[in-house]
């Protein structure tokens, strides 16, 4: 029986298909890149982000408008930019 961790990554991977490619493409590389680094808040900030609508999360990814929760228009930032700014180390939540 899968763990609940690797049921939780199983959904959000399928959240990630979007039927937009690029959208695809970008969620799931932030996904592959950062889940395992993630706490709790950030894997629930994540699941915040993939409850919006295709629309405005790719308005928001090519910075036509931005979140107003700060922490969603970080994690944007991160899935924008393919990774944090070389001059901070830190991971994301």
């Amino acid at each position: 029986m899968p763990s609940d961790d690797g049921q939780r990554l199983d959904r959000v991977r399928w959240q990630c298909r979007r039927g937009m490619l690029e959208l695809d493409l970008l969620l799931q590389r932030y996904v592959d890149s950062y889940w395992a680094a993630l706490d709790e808040t950030g894997r629930d900030d994540l699941d915040r982000l993939l409850a919006r609508p295709d629309p405005l999360l790719l308005d928001w990814l090519h910075r036509h408008s931005v979140p107003r929760d700060p922490r969603l228009r970080e994690l944007v930032d991160i899935i924008a930019h393919g990774e944090k700014d070389s001059c901070n180390t830190t991971v994301p939540r």
